[in-house]
């Protein structure tokens, strides 16, 4: 197939990719280059097991509390649920910032190889996606952040 499609291009243009693709020297640089971002994604994903292990226990414990008829849950049990929505959303907000920040890294890596074989000059682009990956895992972090800090106060409601 794909000599099929080299044999209906312009040689010299099939030679070219055909000579681009060959060099060793030039894979492993690319490779090289894509280590960073392929150990930022490992990263994100460690940080996103991470979330998704609290929002199932949230999710779990919203469960507990809503197989409790509604009029035989205590104030108590009210304001808890109240408090774990919130944690929910927190959670589920770092969980999408956090996959568009792999999603981007993932995109960035495949760039950096495509950019290794295009005449095109794309570093501009890669440079941008990856501020935008940084951004987007910030923004990731800080809910995580918000849902561990509402984690660590409590329910703020005394207990009794």
């Amino acid at each position: 197939m794909i000599f099929e499609f080299l044999a209906q291009v312009d040689q010299p243009l099939a030679f070219q990719i055909l000579e681009r693709t060959a060099s060793t020297p030039r894979v492993q640089q690319v490779v090289q280059l894509s280590l960073a971002p392929a150990f930022l994604l490992g990263g994100i994903g460690a940080v996103m097991n991470v979330i998704m292990s609290r929002m199932i226990w949230i999710a779990g414990r919203i469960e507990r509390i809503e197989e409790v008829p509604g009029e035989d849950r205590s104030q108590r049990q009210l304001h808890e649920l109240g408090w774990l929505e919130a944690r929910r959303r927190a959670s589920q907000t770092a969980i999408m910032f956090s996959t568009a920040a792999a999603v981007i890294i993932s995109l960035v890596i495949g760039l950096l190889f495509v950019s290794a074989y295009i005449e095109a000059q794309i570093g501009t682009v890669i440079a941008g996606l990856w501020v935008l990956t940084m951004l987007l895992l910030m923004v990731g972090l800080i809910f995580f952040l918000i849902e561990t800090r509402m984690a660590a106060k409590g329910t703020l409601k005394p207990r009794g």
